[in-house]
């Protein structure tokens, strides 16, 4: 026999020992075998069930999965968290690079491996960190199937993504469910790809009904709140049409929460009773992941309101109605989340509504074939870098970080967790970086972070480093220069831990190329941009969250404000439009004709942005916008608000802004500068009461005083005069320094500030003055010239003073008005006015009676009088009373002169 021909059946035999040997290494560690466990989703859209074969291998049934990078593995780790899992390893070979439809598939652990060295089975991508759902593998968790208590309804309590059946509603919406019979109650889980402004509606039509109607619906309304919260509550349906109250009785009808029907339309769903009363859904799970939002909720079979609920039977075809579309969130009127059912009588933009036969009973339910994939999977918040406006670095708790398992903390960036920024090149990216010392940022090309080189994994930093710290008392700033060799994508990350920040995109050009000037509003979700051309202003507005319209408004409040609104509509069409308001309700909104061109408006990624041209100085006249008047000289301010619809017709409660700016912002135009327009400081209202009583009482009585009251006996005008004058001056300079201390330092930026420096000039000159006052001749012999002069500086500077201190108490107000917004200053100003021609009218009349006084001969005074003055006499000192009167006596006291009589004559 030849050689070769003996190799064969030798060939054989090895292979059929090796086989022998390979099962019965798989058959030794079998204390799993059977083990069957839920995948709990992470992200991805991981699904499916693990159950365990044998010591070496496992199968995955209904397996779906959005894919992963090609590094993705199953992996085994001592548990789910960040560093477990950087210290785990690959579990079995075959890649989760590709997308999984439900499939049942078996996997082989890697050799040299075993259940026990696994306690922890992930779907994990090791060049991203990314988690994408894991199982826990114990025998102590197999044991429990032996006591009764089966494996698989364990790992269901911590899987709450899975369910017995599923039946697809439409290409983006599902709904699953698991049956309970023991307690008579179902699990429901709604699904949908829609972004988290939108609500996903489930329920059982009214029974009895000919045909399919939504009138009588009982319904589960569930959505995710402002906050990214999942909620879930019960809602009736009396119409088809957005929620609303009567006006004659208070009675609800349209799509409104159970809530609002139990307490007679008067409901509260933030309160407990609100949310309880004829509420039987009990809110068990909610996240959003990949752009896809998944609510679970239990109710009951039976009816917990035999008016308000719809009593299930569980093994017929009952007839459900389901819907999609936008969610306003609460405001002033309404303290619920209610479902935006029509838009001017057509369905608003992106609702989806219909009616189908579902049979809780039939597990199959029409089936769910792989798993939801959303067209926008970064569901965070977006930051777009602004030329000139620095980005704040913050950290705080990780509460919706994009890519799971998370740390505990993580950077925010302008009071958002872990934002997607995007950046263009060649603008300048600044940040300012307060996240603490122990946390510095950098720019780097790794996705975890953490100083990549510490790991041995190659990494390029782009800018920042251990420098790059501060906290917010003493912030650093790091700016950064995207150019043309910049990747796509980079990713900001602290230095020393990993997973803290999240990706920038790098993007080529965009509206800071567009305009030569940007500022964020107030709380930084609007940005707004400028340039001055000429007589004309480019502007535009970009939302830095997801909504339904954005309105910005120039002025104080939205009452007496010109809004100017962006928004699309259900076929995708933008649209802008000018409005003024005059009042707080949707009668109030008044559109106007103004000059406005080069209107544009779109969405990006759920938000607004919108670009019109206007005239600095509208041309014509008798209309309301002609007032609409911008002086680039003169700060403008701007407002915003946001909400989930607008529309062309009469406005209503539908158009109610959800999220609104808490205060103006003032921008200068030609610097390209901003600031927020602060609430009244108490200091500051103390300086201008204390301002007032120093200006407009003390000071203008002491100069009547010195004026109208010398006929009096004694030196009484004398001592009212210097009391009255040194009180003003102390109480001023009191003012003077509280503002001081508020401002922390002076300023003459603003006429009222160098209006005030004049007169507290002039008024701190008089007691210097009084001092080196000359003495006037005896015997009524002319005055000296220096006499002369002082009486003239005396007067001069007193008077300019008082002059100068009254018109700062009036551009005092109008700094007030025009720095903090002030509601009540023409108030203040009217009465300041009335005050001062009260003042005017007094001093007239004691003008009168002076003169009178004069011409009568009442004054017993003769001689010259300055300026208007009558003769002071010369012992009178300004500064020491008590010269006064023992100067008086001496000159009214002369000695008596001897005199010599002669006898007469004759």
């Amino acid at each position: 026999m030849a050689p070769a021909a003996l190799l064969l059946p030798l060939l054989a035999i090895l292979r059929l020992a090796g086989a022998a040997s390979s099962a019965a290494g798989c058959g030794a560690n079998t204390s799993l075998a059977g083990y069957k466990a839920d995948l709990r989703m992470s992200q991805h859209q991981l699904r499916g069930r693990v159950e365990v074969l044998d010591g070496c291998s496992f199968r995955v049934a209904g397996l779906d999965l959005l894919p992963g990078s090609a590094s993705a593995r199953w992996w085994r780790a001592d548990g789910a968290d960040l560093d477990a899992l950087a210290r785990g390893g690959a579990a079995a070979a075959d890649p989760l690079d590709r997308t999984f439809r439900s499939e049942s598939l078996v996997f082989r652990l890697l050799p040299g491996l075993s259940w026990p060295q696994i306690p922890v089975l992930a779907a994990y991508d090791p060049l991203t960190s990314s988690l994408f759902g894991f199982v826990r593998l114990s025998s102590e968790s197999n044991a429990s199937s032996d006591s009764g208590v089966s494996a698989a309804s364990a790992a269901a309590a911590e899987a709450p993504t899975m369910f017995d059946a599923c039946a697809e509603l439409s290409p983006r919406f599902r709904v699953r469910w698991t049956l309970h019979e023991a307690n008579n109650s179902v699990d429901i889980g709604l699904e949908a790809a829609a972004g988290s402004e939108y609500y996903m509606a489930f329920g059982w039509a009214a029974p009895g009904a000919s045909e399919a109607s939504v009138v009588g619906a009982d319904l589960v309304v569930a959505g995710f709140t402002e906050d990214g919260l999942p909620f879930a509550d019960d809602y009736y349906v009396t119409k088809y049409s957005d929620c609303l109250l009567r006006d004659d009785d208070g009675s609800a009808e349209g799509v409104c929460p159970d809530s609002i029907y139990a307490a007679g339309g008067d409901g509260d769903s933030d309160s407990a009773a609100g949310r309880l009363a004829g509420n039987g859904t009990r809110l068990v799970y909610g996240h959003r992941r990949d752009g896809v939002s998944f609510v679970r909720f239990s109710r009951p079979l039976a009816p917990a309101d035999d008016k308000l609920d719809v009593a299930v039977n569980a093994t017929r075809n009952m007839t459900v109605v389901w819907a999609i579309g936008l969610l306003r969130p609460p405001d002033s009127l309404r303290p619920y989340y209610l479902p935006l059912v029509s838009r001017g009588g057509a369905s608003s933009a992106g609702t989806a509504f219909a009616f189908a036969k579902l049979n809780l009973s039939n597990a199959a339910g029409g089936g769910c074939v792989g798993p939801l994939d959303a067209d926008d999977k970064e569901d965070q918040a977006r930051i777009t870098a602004e030329r000139k406006t620095p980005l704040v670095v913050t950290v705080g708790p990780a509460l919706h970080y994009p890519n799971p398992p998370n740390p505990g903390k993580v950077f925010y960036i302008n009071k958002k967790e872990a934002p997607l920024l995007r950046v263009e090149r060649g603008v300048p990216v600044i940040f300012s970086v307060e996240a603490g010392h122990d946390a510095p940022l950098y720019i780097t090309s790794d996705p975890v972070g953490g100083n990549a080189t510490s790991r041995n994994t190659p990494e390029v930093v782009y800018a920042g480093g251990a420098e790059a710290e501060g906290v917010p008392a003493a912030p650093t700033e790091l700016v950064w220069m995207p150019d043309r060799n910049t990747p796509d994508l980079v990713y900001y990350q602290s230095l020393y831990d990993q997973k803290m920040g999240w990706k920038i995109e790098v993007v080529d050009g965009g509206l800071s190329d567009m305009y030569n000037n940007s500022v964020l509003l107030d709380d930084q979700q609007v940005t707004f941009f400028w340039t001055l051309t000429g007589d004309s202003i480019n502007v535009a507005a970009r939302g830095e969250k997801k909504s339904g319209y954005l309105a910005i408004g120039f002025g104080s409040a939205m009452v007496n404000s010109y809004a100017y609104v962006g928004w699309v509509d259900g076929n995708g069409k933008g649209h802008v439009k000018s409005y003024w308001i005059d009042g707080k309700d949707g009668a109030s909104v008044h559109e106007t004709h103004e000059n406005v061109t080069h209107k544009r408006c779109r969405l990006e990624n759920g938000a607004i942005i919108f670009e019109f041209t206007r005239p600095l100085n509208p041309s014509c006249s008798g209309k309301v916008e002609c007032k609409n008047i911008i002086d680039p000289t003169t700060p403008l301010k701007v407002i915003w608000a946001m909400g989930a619809q607008w529309s062309t017709g009469p406005l209503s409660l539908k158009n109610m802004h959800s999220d609104t700016s808490n205060r103006p912002i003032r921008i200068l135009l030609l610097s390209g500068l901003a600031e927020a327009v602060e609430d009244l400081r108490p200091v500051l209202a103390v300086h201008g009461f204390m301002m007032f009583v120093a200006w407009a009482i003390l000071l203008p009585g002491g100069i009547m005083a010195a004026r109208y009251l010398k006929h009096a006996k004694g030196d009484l005008w004398f001592q009212a005069h210097t009391y009255l004058q040194y009180s003003g001056i102390a109480v001023m300079l009191l003012g003077v320094l509280f503002a001081v201390a508020e401002l922390r330092g002076f300023s003459f930026k603003s006429r009222h500030a160098r209006i005030g420096a004049v007169a507290f000039t002039f008024a701190c000159v008089q007691p210097i003055n009084a001092y080196l006052r000359p003495h006037n001749t005896e015997n009524r012999e002319r005055s000296s010239g220096n006499r002369i002069l002082w009486e003239y500086l005396h007067h001069f500077t007193g008077r300019s003073a008082a002059i100068a201190g009254i018109v700062a108490l009036f551009t005092g107000l109008q700094h007030l008005g025009h720095r903090y917004g002030s509601k009540n200053i023409k108030g203040l100003t009217c009465w300041l006015i009335l005050w001062f021609l009260s003042l005017a009218l007094l001093t007239a009349y004691f003008e009168y009676m002076a003169i009178k006084r004069r011409r009568d001969g009442a004054d017993g005074l003769s001689g010259k009088w300055v300026l208007g003055n009558t003769e002071e006499d010369d012992t009178v000192d300004l500064l020491q009373s008590d010269r006064v009167v023992s100067k008086m006596e001496s000159n009214s006291s002369p000695e008596p002169k001897e005199v010599q009589l002669e006898p007469l004559t004759g």
